[in-house]
């Protein structure tokens, strides 16, 4: 296994072309977004046709896990095979002047590499106290750790995070000199993921348990 750098070096396929000073390739850039997103849109190929579905996962140095069920063809397609995983945060909508100059601010990263199996019972675990922290730190802490049922029952991908890069675009507009004077309001809308008040599963038995604060999100304002 090659050593961690502090950035990932980029290839032909995951160099940033188009306005590619947006491009960063810093771990620490790559690894915060990772960290803040919830959803990961993975493409795959099955039998020939393309495939890109919505997944939860969770990052541990530089690998990312995936999971899911034993007979998702997602995942069996994608074991020990090429995958594109990305993950966007929209921060913000752009109004120009012009509907040509309209855009987002956003961060987003994609990694290209090979998922394979995690077959290790250990190792499985792990992976499962990975993503479910993802979700909410320290939730593995407290709720029930999976079983050799549920292990069985569960195949797990690791993806390096090794080929790849993150885009991001921050601040207002760019239009045109000549629509500068035009009578059009033209600005940042910032857009915020926040969590609202918690719902306590109504079958609860035991009274009194502490909800659960979630991690910060969306940490990037727009000025």
């Amino acid at each position: 296994m090659t050593a961690m750098t502090d950035s990932l070096t980029p290839t032909d396929r995951s160099a940033v072309r188009r306005l590619a000073d947006r491009g960063h390739y810093e771990r620490a850039v790559v690894n915060g977004i990772l960290d803040e997103a919830y959803v990961a849109h993975v493409g795959f190929v099955v039998e020939g046709q393309p495939r890109v579905l919505p997944m939860t996962y969770g990052r541990d140095g530089d690998s990312l896990y995936l999971h899911g069920a034993v007979g998702n063809a997602m995942l069996r397609a994608s074991a020990d095979a090429e995958v594109c995983l990305t993950v966007t945060l929209l921060d913000g909508l752009v109004l120009a002047r012009s509907a040509f100059h309209h855009s987002m601010n956003y961060r987003s990263v994609v990694v290209l590499g090979v998922a394979t199996r995690v077959d290790d019972a250990a190792a499985k675990r792990h992976a499962f106290d990975v993503i479910v922290d993802h979700v909410l730190p320290g939730r593995s802490q407290v709720a029930r750790p999976s079983n050799d049922s549920e292990l069985r029952k569960t195949l797990v991908l690791r993806l390096p995070i090794e080929e790849g890069s993150a885009k991001v675009r921050t601040g207002g507009p760019i239009d045109d000199e000549e629509d500068m004077d035009l009578p059009v309001w033209a600005g940042v809308i910032p857009l915020r993921l926040t969590p609202g008040p918690v719902i306590q599963d109504p079958t609860q038995t035991i009274p009194g348990l502490p909800p659960p604060v979630p991690r910060d999100l969306w940490t990037l304002t727009v000025d």
